[in-house]
């Protein structure tokens, strides 16, 4: 479900637009195709490469698996980010070259740090037939870490909350005084929310910048409508944010410190330089050891030269 990120979503190296007030942006997001699968791109676009340390979102499904139509992605590197994977229905297997090998189902997440390079691998289980979605996000490592070692952590559980009008799952981060237990190298909140009509107030931090990605239903926010397929930007300093539906409606909602530097994104890598991108790219064109083996029966993935090389 991952990537790969195109200058048809942003700019290896644009910077990104400061952090706004409290307001709310409509951001069209953009279909992509990653294997067999047709994604929802909301993150990176244009102006928004980033909120808080997040920079990619992508939104799968809702898609039948079948013995025809199967969702997998072949062996592919990382470097510099967390890829962060949420299913709504279905069920994946993470393969990577740590040596992991993990079911994910509704309601778990997956975790992977990439730190100086790992690969992995998303298959279908085998045996599973039925209505696939769910989402991938990336979160841009900081200096501190993402030249650090790669690590893989699965979560079964995660804590929820019960707010009036929705029922909240925190993935990464806290909120309202309740934290998950997933790694997070910056100061940043990642959460699904199950709304129900009319709506409901959720408590926010005001030095975080917001978005909400819909994946279901509609959703009012500051008198505009969210639908699948784009992200609603929802700026900084709030405190709170109402969101209406006059029916069942699912979102995540992310925020975070705003970024402060500026980041380099091509293909699968998140990096600072354009000479840490072609040297990563190479280096897995020519099976490097920086980017180990994975125990999957699929092809590894190539790509040509970045676009300031040809």
């Amino acid at each position: 479900m991952s990537g790969p990120v195109s200058t048809d979503d942003a700019a290896p190296e644009a910077a990104n637009d400061p952090p706004a007030g409290p307001e709310v942006e409509l951001i069209p997001g953009r279909e992509a195709q990653v294997g067999s699968l047709t994604v929802r791109r909301v993150l990176p676009r244009r102006p928004r490469r980033t909120v808080g340390a997040w920079c990619f979102l992508d939104h799968m499904g809702p898609v039948e698996v079948s013995g025809a139509n199967s969702p997998d992605i072949g062996p592919h590197p990382h470097m510099g980010l967390q890829t962060v994977t949420w299913l709504l229905a279905g069920e994946l297997v993470h393969r990577d070259s740590l040596g992991s090998e993990q079911p994910i189902r509704p309601g778990q997440l997956n975790l992977m740090t990439a730190g100086h390079g790992v690969v992995h691998a998303e298959e279908n289980t085998g045996g599973y037939r039925g209505p696939l979605q769910g989402a991938q996000l990336w979160v841009a490592q900081p200096g501190a870490t993402r030249d650090g070692p790669p690590a893989f952590e699965h979560h079964g559980e995660l804590p929820r909350l019960e707010f009036s009008g929705a029922e909240v799952t925190i993935l990464v981060g806290d909120l309202a005084g309740t934290a998950s237990p997933a790694r997070r190298d910056t100061d940043h909140l990642g959460v699904d929310l199950v709304l129900r009509s009319p709506g409901a107030t959720i408590p926010l931090r005001a030095e975080y910048e917001h978005a909400l990605a819909v994946l279901e239903g509609v959703v009012t926010v500051g008198g505009q409508l969210a639908r699948p397929g784009m992200l609603a930007y929802l700026g900084s300093g709030r405190e709170e944010c109402r969101l209406e539906t006059t029916g069942p409606a699912r979102a995540l909602l992310i925020g975070g410190v705003p970024l402060g530097e500026q980041i380099l994104m091509w293909w699968n890598f998140v990096a600072r330089t354009r000479e840490e991108v072609s040297t990563a790219r190479q280096q897995w064109m020519d099976g490097d050891e920086r980017f180990g083996p994975v125990d999957s029966d699929l092809a590894r993935i190539p790509v040509g030269p970045p676009p300031w090389e040809v």
